[in-house]
């Protein structure tokens, strides 16, 4: 049994666990061929990680995180995964790492979004979404540019997944700044907790806009009827999409050999 622990939580839907599994499994043999002990499965909750007496600490000794064993086991708690002295690999976002996580992991590398709408290599951007009204969606700029309608987000209700996520909130709170504007475009702000719960608030008129990562939109459109009733309206800038980590304490010689077996995929 492998001592490490890895997961893909960002994308892992209900109606995607067999993908994100084939997804670890590409990925599983990989680092294997390159020697890394890499476990069998991915972690998908609290249970699942390493048990950390007395928490996770930074290098400096100081707790920074619960031991996983104290939390709810069926629920996934991502500061502590991001934060494990075992992770081997996993996915954060880039709002986390300039919040601080970036002190504490290391890099191996991104992924590509060429599949996406509004993704082109590394880079991503979010589409802003509203309820259809019965005008097309907006195409997302070939050039990655900001297209922020403001005349049609004034007094509008914005949700959004975390107030820490690149996608969900930062990527439009500084595109709105770069136009002179701020959330206070917006009459009132509230946190759904995901992508998905963002898009079925406004479906259900209890929300009227939110910045949807493409890949998240992506499968919205395949898996979830609320974005049916929604119609695109605008794009942030694209920026660098979710990076792949691992544990400050990994080894070189491991994150060296896991850079190159990602790269190898890509």
């Amino acid at each position: 049994m492998s001592d490490f622990v890895a997961a893909l939580p960002m994308y892992d839907w209900p109606e995607m666990r067999i993908e994100v599994d084939a997804q670890w499994a590409r990925l599983r043999d990989a680092f294997r061929q390159k020697g890394i002990d890499a476990p069998q499965t991915i972690a998908r909750v609290n249970a699942d990680l390493w048990p950390v007496d007395g928490g996770i600490r930074d290098a400096a000794g100081k707790v920074i995180a619960p031991d996983p064993a104290t939390l709810p086991p069926d629920e996934l708690d991502f500061h502590g995964l991001w934060l494990h002295p075992a992770l081997l690999f996993a996915q954060t976002c880039w709002g986390p790492m300039e919040a601080g996580l970036s002190e504490h992991v290391q890099v191996i590398g991104q992924p590509n979004y060429d599949a996406y709408e509004g993704g082109q290599g590394e880079l991503y951007s979010s589409a802003i979404v509203m309820r259809a009204d019965g005008s097309p969606s907006v195409r997302a700029p070939d050039d990655g540019s900001p297209l922020v309608p403001l005349d049609l987000l004034r007094s509008m209700r914005f949700t959004f997944n975390h107030s820490d996520s690149m996608s969900g909130f930062v990527a439009l709170t500084r595109d709105l700044d770069a136009l002179g504007e701020s959330l206070d475009i917006f009459s009132e702000r509230s946190e759904s907790g995901g992508h998905r719960a963002s898009i079925v608030a406004i479906a259900e008129g209890k929300a009227d806009v939110a910045a949807i990562d493409c890949q998240s939109w992506a499968l919205a459109r395949r898996f979830e009827p609320a974005a049916q009733k929604m119609v695109v309206v605008g794009w942030t800038r694209r920026r660098k999409g979710l990076p792949f980590i691992t544990a400050r304490t990994t080894p070189k010689k491991i994150v060296l050999a896991a850079r190159e077996a990602v790269a190898a995929l890509a």
